[in-house]
């Protein structure tokens, strides 16, 4: 039986295995240590922000910046609808309503158009807007020289869901610098990962410094336990941080092989008539996290479900695009605004294999497989 080939399997090796030894046989087991101080100051340094504080995971990074930007109950986030569940979960987790904007049809990132037609209809009616919150989708980062404007003209603060861009740039400036704050995640899929974890970044120190304090159960400072509010658990451990941080010294190394892995797959689709690569030509900012392909049914005479289906057969892991929030069961109540893209792009599209890890061996068979499938 052939091994499984994964979408995106963590790519580790021995430097990850080297700094994690180091970083036990520094003593430092306990959760914050040296490595965690590090890898927040290299991330920040990377990314041109003046702090970053390292977090259990992603969707705890987007939890504490809604808290920190005072967003309560019964307030509206904006957001993008085809995102991951943990975007739309994190607004829930502070009692606001979340409220889907429909895609780009190209790159599948919020609709920066209907965006605003949306702010318009919310202070038509004088409804406030807490935040908004797009998020940077399979690695492309959004349309931020619109957003940033049009959020300022709205006095709307931006909150970026950078978990799937590390490492992919906007205009020159790299994603995770842009709003107020922004949230990576190093989830075990990601470009790079700490297993789990993920990272908040700000150039504000006051937001900073209160993320720092809710992350660790909003212990006050003194020598005793006291506690005057609720916190949370989510600071990331110092082991953790030390893989995060071998990892890191080989992002562009990873990124450059998910370029090439790209470029292959454009390389065999340039070929079939009715499917195209999902993001559009214009992916050089882009960090390659996950390659997606559109399929034109009514071209290519089969859907995405069959070639996943068929892929699967061989044990080769292909996944849909997101499902849009405002289909999902939990948040069908919610208020969206939208164009028909997303749902589009949910129906016709589909993910293979993107990982940096994969040996030419394993993107051969899947090459093939595909090749098969069509002759079929």
């Amino acid at each position: 039986m052939n091994e499984r080939i994964y979408m995106s399997s963590p790519d580790v090796g021995q430097a990850e295995e080297d700094a994690i030894v180091a970083a036990i046989r520094s003593g430092w087991i306990a959760p914050l240590g040296p490595d965690v101080d590090a890898f927040e100051a290299e991330i920040a340094e990377r990314i041109g922000r003046r702090h970053a504080v390292a977090l259990s995971s992603g969707t705890a990074a987007l939890h504490l910046a809604l808290l920190c930007l005072d967003v309560s109950p019964g307030d509206v986030v904006l957001t993008s609808t085809m995102t991951f569940a943990a975007t739309a979960n994190a607004i829930r987790y502070v009692g606001a309503e979340p409220v889907f904007v429909d895609s780009d049809a190209t790159s599948g990132n919020i609709d920066v158009d209907l965006l605003e037609e949306t702010l318009d209809d919310f202070a038509a009616r004088g409804e406030r807007v807490a935040a908004i919150l797009p998020v940077d989708l399979l690695g492309k980062a959004a349309d931020y020289s619109r957003i940033l404007p049009l959020a300022e003209r709205y006095g709307v603060p931006v909150l970026a869901d950078a978990a799937e861009s590390l490492g992919a740039f906007h205009a020159g400036a790299p994603a995770g610098s842009f709003g107020v704050a922004s949230a990576f995640s190093f989830n075990g899929n990601k470009i790079m990962t700490t297993s789990g974890g993920g990272m908040l970044l700000t150039d504000d120190s006051d937001l900073a410094a209160r993320a720092r304090y809710l992350a660790t159960q909003a212990r006050q400072p003194v020598l005793h336990y006291e506690h005057t509010e609720v916190g949370y658990n989510y600071r990331l451990s110092n082991l953790l941080a030390a893989l995060g941080r071998a990892q890191l010294g080989r992002l562009d190394e990873m990124i450059d092989r998910r370029r090439a892995l790209r470029d292959r797959y454009r390389e065999f689709f340039g070929r079939v008539a009715g499917v195209t690569i999902f993001g559009g030509e214009s992916d050089s900012e882009d960090n390659f996290w996950l390659t997606s392909i559109l399929v034109d049914k009514e071209t290519t005479g089969w859907a995405p479900a069959e070639l996943s289906k068929w892929l699967a057969g061989d044990d080769i892991e292909s996944r849909p695009l997101w499902k849009p929030m405002h289909l999902q069961p939990l948040f069908s109540r919610s208020r969206s605004f939208t164009t028909g893209a997303a749902e589009l792009l949910f129906r016709t599209g589909l993910t293979l294999p993107s990982g940096s890890a994969l040996s030419e061996q394993q993107v051969d068979r899947v090459l093939t497989r595909v090749a098969e499938f069509l002759d079929s």
